[in-house]
């Protein structure tokens, strides 16, 4: 019994943890993290995704229940969704278009992305992202489907943070990614599960094959671009990885609703 209570205790930290880190949620108090404990609470990530998701959602039934047009009412989705993470992810976005677009060499790069100014890079694709979701929003116009899609595109696109964390290195000593450490194997798989198999229910066995290589694609792409900008993945990378692959799983979602 005890170990029971001790597994249960741990899961519930990890996933007090992991909410904490990817939203601004209250989640009550927390004693600090030691090294290693964010990247063994990664498999949490989707879960996290999965809260995001339905809050998202239900403001839109709100706004859908109040007849507020679609395309208002995904603006405002998009809106609490920020709100709901701080714009962490449009965040690392941003810095990696300015450092990746703006910058010559490896230390100008990382330089850049430390920066907190916004470039013309950054500024054009946190405006190219904040379209192509919200004009996906407004093609699924359907609660039902807006709800599947928004829970399968954060659940998805956050199960592939530990495993890109995992197997490309750090390109900085300091820095979120690399305060995080690296996932263990079993964090990493559970995460990869945990978005597979939400793929599965909501896209069925071919539109989970269908999303599965363009996800796949997408995050072998990114990962061969970041080692090549600047040796490795930095918390913006990860940032920038989660807002492409969210990105292109609203759109499967629009072709296949």
């Amino acid at each position: 019994m005890d170990a029971y209570l001790e597994t249960a205790q741990r899961v519930l930290t990890e996933l007090r943890l992991g909410i904490a880190l990817c939203t601004r949620l209250p989640v009550g108090p927390m004693k600090p993290a030691d090294d290693g404990d964010v990247a063994r609470a990664s498999w949490t990530f989707p879960v996290a995704g999965l809260l995001i998701a339905l809050i998202g959602a239900a403001v839109y039934w709100l706004a859908a229940r109040l007849r507020i047009p679609t395309e208002p009412a995904a603006a405002l989705l998009l809106v609490v969704i920020v709100l709901l993470t701080g714009a962490m992810h449009e965040d690392g976005l941003a810095d990696t278009a300015d450092g990746f677009g703006g910058g010559t060499t490896r230390e100008q790069k990382l330089e850049i992305m430390r920066d907190s100014r916004l470039g013309a890079y950054g500024g054009s694709a946190l405006a190219l992202s904040f379209l192509v979701r919200w004009s996906a929003l407004i093609a699924l116009s359907e609660p039902r489907y807006v709800t599947i899609a928004l829970v399968l595109a954060h659940v998805g696109a956050r199960a592939l943070l530990p495993p890109f964390m995992r197997y490309v290195p750090a390109a900085r000593q300091e820095g979120l990614s690399s305060s995080a450490g690296t996932p263990p194997a079993r964090s990493a798989a559970i995460a990869m599960g945990l978005g597979a198999v939400c793929l599965l229910l909501g896209f069925g066995l071919g539109g989970t094959i269908v999303a599965l290589i363009v996800l796949g694609l997408i995050t072998l792409g990114l990962a061969a671009f970041a080692r090549r900008q600047i040796g490795g993945q930095t918390g913006d990378v990860l940032g920038a990885l989660e807002q492409v692959a969210e990105t292109a799983i609203l759109l499967i979602a629009t072709a296949r609703f």
